[in-house]
């Protein structure tokens, strides 16, 4: 295993997903005393694994008909676009 490319991508999804809607609605769930908090972390960790491995999944199958240089394009210009929108909501409404 290449560790430095295992933390490269653990910092950048642990940093991503801090704070985003699924961890707020995970801490909504365990807030709630009638559901227990082990249910709530193995469900949204069960969700997360599921997730991230379609997009695995979905990146490997990408990558065989369009260069992974063109995907990284790809998704740089959709992350500035989603960030754009977002200053232009919170500048807007």
């Amino acid at each position: 295993m290449d560790w430095k490319i295992f933390l490269t991508v653990f910092a950048s999804i642990f940093i991503a997903e801090l704070g985003d809607k699924t961890q707020l609605a995970t801490l909504l769930f365990a807030t709630d005393r009638d559901i227990g908090r082990l249910n709530v972390f193995l469900a949204a960790s069960a969700a997360l694994v599921v997730s991230t491995a379609i997009g695995v999944l979905a990146g490997s199958l990408l990558s065989e008909f369009i260069d992974p240089k063109y995907l990284q394009y790809i998704a740089g210009i959709g992350f500035i676009a989603i960030g754009a929108f977002t200053l232009y909501n919170a500048y807007a409404g």
